[in-house]
């Protein structure tokens, strides 16, 4: 068996081909947190990490290339243009009078 401990940030493949992040690892407990991908957020026991391991169904992996998984709007919408508004716009001489 390759020895994989999990990694705080890391990302990983399991046998049903979702990527996971763990995002905690409690000792004590003995228990890791992972998110998956689409947001929800689970637990996993050291046994069960070293059984996926033994039977070959667990993977590292590159983290996701859109990290809007967990963000609940549609992909166009992230693409959407701003208006860059120039600073002389907003920050006026006697606006200085207010900074501390």
């Amino acid at each position: 068996m390759d020895a994989m401990k999990p990694i705080v940030g890391q990302w990983y493949r399991g046998v049903t081909n979702e990527l996971f992040e763990v995002v905690a690892v409690d000792e004590g407990d003995e228990t890791i947190e992972i998110q998956y991908f689409d947001g929800t957020v689970t637990e996993m026991d050291f046994d069960g990490w070293n059984q996926q391991l033994l039977d070959r169904m667990l993977d590292a992996a590159d983290a996701p290339e859109d990290w809007s998984g967990a963000i609940d709007m549609e992909a166009a919408a992230l693409d959407r243009e701003f208006e860059d508004t120039a600073r002389t716009n907003w920050s006026l001489p006697e606006d200085r009078s207010l900074r501390r």
